[in-house]
C-alpha cells in the first residue's frame, strides 16, 4: 500500500454544485519528491467568492484552467506510475478533500483508484498521542500556503514525523 497525501482547493462546499479548482498530491516517503498538480476548469456556474479567494485564483483565472476529465485522467495515470499496491488517500481534511476527488474520479473516469476509503491525518495524530484535543499542524515544516502541493507536502512531513514518534505505518 502506498500512502498518497492529497489536498484540494474548491470554489464552494460540495462537488457538482461547486468546483474543485486545484488538486495536489504527494507520495508519502522520505524524499517527498513525487508530486502531482492539476488546475481544473469549473464544472458549475455556481461559486462562492470567499471560498475561491482561498485558492488565490480569480473566477476568470479558473475559466482558463484545464478540462477536468484530462486532469483526472492525468491524476489516475500518475497514481499508476507512482503507487505500488493500492493507493491510500490521506488528507488533513478528508471529509472535504475526499468528497471532491471521489466525485471527480467517478464523474470523469468512471472509477476511483483509491476505492471507497480515506484516512484523516488529524485523527491519526489524535490516536497516536491519545488526546482528541491535540493538533498535528505543528509537525509541518513546509508552510501552509493553500497551494495544494505545498499543503500536501507539509501534511506528508507531519505523517513522517508521526512515524518517528511511534506510529506503526509502512511507508
Amino acid at each position: 500500500m502506498t500512502y498518497v497525501m492529497v489536498d484540494v482547493e474548491a470554489d464552494g462546499p460540495a462537488p457538482s454544485d461547486y468546483s474543485m479548482i486545484v488538486l495536489g498530491a504527494i507520495i508519502v516517503e522520505p524524499a517527498l519528491d513525487r508530486t502531482f498538480y492539476g488546475k481544473l476548469k469549473p464544472v458549475s456556474d455556481k461559486w462562492i467568492p470567499e471560498a475561491l479567494a482561498v485558492s488565490g485564483f480569480s473566477r476568470e483565472d479558473t475559466l482558463g484552467f484545464d478540462d477536468p476529465k484530462s486532469v483526472m485522467d492525468a491524476f489516475a495515470a500518475w497514481l499508476v506510475d507512482n503507487v505500488e499496491g493500492r493507493p491510500m488517500f490521506v488528507s488533513d481534511n478528508n471529509g472535504f478533500d475526499w468528497q471532491f476527488v471521489n466525485w471527480y474520479f467517478w464523474h470523469f473516469t468512471g472509477s476511483n483508484p483509491f476505492g471507497h476509503s480515506s484516512t484523516n491525518l488529524g485523527s491519526l495524530y489524535k490516536g497516536l498521542v491519545k488526546d482528541t484535543s491535540q493538533n498535528f499542524k505543528r509537525l509541518r515544516r513546509t508552510r501552509h500556503t493553500h497551494n495544494p502541493v505545498d499543503d500536501a507536502k507539509g501534511n506528508a512531513e507531519a505523517l513522517l514525523s508521526m512515524k518517528e514518534m511511534g506510529l506503526r505505518i509502512k511507508l
